[in-house]
């Protein structure tokens, strides 16, 4: 297995003269300037006393100048860590302390907002937008930094022949520790060596081919390994000149960068296809000449024709594959795009496996499924009969992690006494090897940006809100809604009036029930403080209130299917 960091080097030395990232509407990297940027940031790095196994933070939006940041500290053999830019900057500050990060590469609107002296163990901080200095915690970091600032630019000092990799690092290196995207304020530390990514990009490259000339386009989180592994680095190693959105994904910017970048891949979430369908197609289907032209069979091919021409117009023109992954797609859709003949497949993995864990190309894409267990992996059921009774899926083998950062008691819980990992999914297998998830034992949300939301980690932080008794946060219609119990409902106390809070007395010494108004302005101002704790991409729209409480199991359990 080639590493990809030699894959890196060979790129950036190929296309010396040549785009190979740049940020939508902004700046843009050659491989040439690029190599000298990173050679640049190698010097910091040396100058500011790293070695190898030593940690660098990023945590900002998707841009050049995060890949760039990110490729520094890979072939410097730092591991990276990335962290959410969504998380709050007391998370940040957390996790970069946590993994004891020497260095941190974040946003000065981030920075701004950090506790002061959170992060004792931190050299230095720099600013991702124009690597500018935000903090020097001594003079010999202040001295390496003001050395960096005087150096030009992009420039590699030696006319390119300086390596960007004196020595290749084994395979079972540390690279990247990535923490998952809970809500609360410590994630768990995903430990990632060479070997995980490079098995990834290389069964991507074996298996969707990077076309001559392509271009492709990240959206994606790229502190998600899903984003990161394929809207970057496989495009990248592949020869893909790399645009980042660095924006929001509304459909206008979206439409717009599709239009402009013209990728030859997609790579997102069902939630995004399952909008554009349900907002465009099925309406047209539904109209009543339409429908009566879909009643013919010859007439119907020409209407589902000119749909696969609309669907893939929209992303530009020169898409050749459209790769979903991270929940199931709605049956209706995926209908729709078979119907139509849209080059689409729903992949299946896990940030444990850096990401990959299923995928099968789009022709042999076997519906409903999440396609079959890639090259370097073994999957298995945890049943007595595994293609027909539901059990937790585990895998072994390359893309698998090496456990948890500093958490021995997590990173034993997540393998079987005989080393397979364990998924925390559902679903069987058939004798084709095509792998049908059947539920998720962590009730896990997706979001439209690719971000993973856990909704026990809010409902935590709710409970623990005044006059909340329980609640269950859900999806619908792609924003999330808590649903919750008052204190005092029949769920809660036997007896009570529904809605009723204690404290609130008549001039008798009555317990009375507060007005509907009340009610509302009390959520509306929980919901306020609830999503000051939270990052932007979980907080609540809006709490409804159940007036009779949760059903629930036995043991005392909410019944969450009867609510999502």
């Amino acid at each position: 297995m080639e590493h990809y960091l030699i894959r890196i080097e060979e790129r950036l030395r190929r296309d010396r003269d040549r785009t190979v990232l740049s940020d939508y509407r902004g700046d843009s990297f050659t491989g040439g300037r690029l190599a000298g940027e990173l050679l640049r940031l190698h010097r910091l790095f040396r100058r500011a006393g790293l070695v190898p196994g030593d940690r660098i933070a990023i945590a900002a939006r998707n841009s050049a100048r995060w890949a760039t940041v990110f490729l520094a500290a890979n072939t410097y053999r730092a591991v990276a860590v990335p962290i959410l830019c969504d998380f709050t900057p007391a998370d940040i500050s957390s996790l970069t302390e946590h993994a004891g990060c020497l260095l941190l590469f974040t946003e000065r609107r981030i920075w701004d907002r950090m506790p002061a002296g959170a992060m004792p163990a931190l050299k230095g901080a720099v600013a991702v937008e124009d690597f500018s200095l935000l903090r020097a915690a001594d003079a010999s970091f202040g001295s390496a930094f003001a050395r960096f600032a005087a150096e030009p630019a992009g420039a590699c000092g030696d006319g390119g022949k300086e390596s960007l990799l004196p020595e290749v690092p084994p395979l079972d290196e540390l690279m990247i520790i990535n923490y998952t995207s809970g809500t609360t304020g410590r994630p768990k530390g995903i430990m990632l060596t060479g070997r995980n990514l490079s098995s990834n990009i290389s069964f991507a490259l074996a298996r969707i081919p990077v076309p001559d000339g392509a271009t492709s386009i990240s959206m994606l989180p790229l502190a998600h390994m899903y984003g990161l592994a394929f809207e970057f680095l496989y495009p990248f190693c592949g020869g893909s000149r790399v645009t980042f959105l660095g924006v929001a994904p509304s459909p206008t910017v979206l439409l717009a960068a599709f239009a402009a970048v013209r990728p030859y891949i997609l790579i997102t979430v069902p939630l995004v296809m399952e909008k554009i369908v349900k907002g465009r197609v099925m309406p047209l289907l539904e109209r009543p000449a339409i429908r009566a032209l879909t009643a013919v069979p010859g007439l119907r091919r020409l209407v589902y024709n000119r749909i696969r021409r609309g669907i893939l117009a929209s992303f530009g023109g020169r898409v050749q594959t459209l790769v979903m992954g991270g929940a199931p797609l709605n049956e209706g859709v995926e209908r729709i795009l078979r119907t139509a003949r849209i080059p689409y497949t729903v992949g299946y993995g896990m940030t444990e496996c850096a990401p990959l864990v299923a995928y099968e190309d789009w022709h042999a894409f076997a519906p409903r499924s999440c396609g079959r267990v890639v090259t370097g992996l073994e999957i298995r059921v945890a049943s007595p009969d595994p293609e027909r009774m539901v059990g937790e899926l585990q895998v072994r083998g390359e893309n698998v992690m090496q456990g948890y950062y500093r958490d021995p008691e997590a990173t034993s819980a997540a393998f079987t006494e005989d080393g397979w990992l364990r998924t925390g999914d559902l679903g069987v297998i058939d004798r084709a090897g095509n792998i049908f998830i059947r539920g998720r034992s962590k009730c896990m949300i997706l979001s439209a940006n690719g971000q993973n939301i856990y909704p026990e980690e809010i409902e935590a932080r709710l409970n623990l809100m005044p006059g909340i008794a329980e609640s269950l946060v859900v999806e619908r219609d792609g924003l999330l809604v808590a649903l919750v119990a008052l204190q005092n409902t029949p769920a809660a106390g036997a007896g009570a009036k529904p809605g009723a809070k204690p404290g609130t007395e008549s001039g008798s010494g009555a317990v009375s029930e507060p007005t509907a108004e009340a009610v509302a302005r009390s959520l509306e101002e929980t919901r306020s403080r609830l999503n000051a704790l939270l990052p932007a991409y979980s907080r609540i729209a809006r709490i409804e209130v159940l007036p009779d409480g949760f059903a629930h199991t036995p043991k005392q359990s909410i019944r969450r299917f009867l609510y999502t």
